[in-house]
């Protein structure tokens, strides 16, 4: 693009289109940039006049009003941070601690343990109260989905020989959050504001232990976290403001305080000295 094309970009919200085409083609994610990109074209609204340059300012009133309300819909990767027992290259577990490892083995150590993640899903309501012009306390009541699994490497040794097994176990979780946020945001820029978030979360896993996957599992051991955490929050974010309503773009990640691992004295849990929880969410804003 020509330097003299680009001064002629008056609207903001275009370079900020093209700033994540660039930043997602980087990234190899061409199904978030995709979305993100479609949310922008369709819900930015109309910035220029029809008879020249000057900005129409949509919701001229907004930032007044003391309440608002409104929805949101994103999408998540739920992702773990897994510390291992100090000693996990020698510690042995007996057949006791390897239920599920037919034949059973005589003995098994862990030799890694690594995470994947499912992209998940997170639908919620706001509730916005305006503080003043530039800081604003949200509560945000959610409800998520999304999948994790724990990937094991075991050396298992039967009499006088040894081998290297593979064995997944995905932990499903349903989340309802409770957050608190502070949103604290730049001075408008005709229909264009960025913020900064910061709160805190408690989340309850309807799904942790179900028993119904236990009942499914028919002798397999399945890895279990435990109902409630307590997440730290930070994120980024853009409002648009439209002629009908204001639409946000939010990028936000969440860590989780508390090891959530349920140890129920099995080679999958015991060989772990902490696991705690982190999310990466993507939301769309209507309000």
């Amino acid at each position: 693009m020509a330097g003299e094309d680009w001064i002629k970009i008056k609207d903001k919200r275009i370079r900020l289109f093209l700033v994540l085409t660039l930043i997602g083609s980087l990234r190899h994610n061409r199904r978030i940039t995709f979305i993100i990109l479609l949310f922008i074209l369709l819900f930015s609204g109309k910035g220029f006049s029809q008879t020249g340059n000057n900005w129409i300012l949509n919701l001229p009133r907004y930032d007044q009003e003391l309440f608002h309300f409104g929805f949101v819909l994103g999408v998540n990767q739920s992702l773990v941070t897994i510390r291992p027992i100090s000693d996990m290259a020698t510690h042995s577990f007996d057949s006791t601690y390897l239920p599920d490892i037919l034949p059973v083995p005589d003995s098994g150590r862990i030799y890694s343990i690594t995470s994947t993640a499912t992209p998940g899903f997170v639908i919620s309501i706001v509730s916005d109260l305006t503080i003043n012009q530039y800081l604003n306390l949200r509560f945000i009541p959610s409800l998520a989905f999304g999948d994790r699994t724990l990937n094991y490497s075991i050396l298992v040794f039967r009499k006088n020989n040894s081998s290297i097994i593979s064995i997944s176990k995905k932990v499903p979780s349903t989340y309802v959050n409770f957050p608190l946020e502070l949103k604290f945001k730049s001075a408008r820029y005709n229909n264009f504001a960025a913020y900064l978030m910061t709160g805190a979360q408690y989340t309850l896993d309807l799904a942790s232990q179900a028993k119904k996957r236990e009942q499914r599992a028919n002798g397999e051991k399945i890895v279990k976290f435990n109902a409630s955490d307590i997440y730290a929050e930070a994120g980024v974010g853009f409002d648009f403001y439209n002629e009908w309503f204001k639409f946000g773009l939010e990028l936000k990640m969440m860590y989780g305080w508390f090891d959530v691992l349920k140890r129920e004295r099995n080679i999958y849990t015991n060989g772990i000295e902490s696991l705690k929880s982190k999310i990466f969410q993507i939301s769309f804003t209507f309000e």
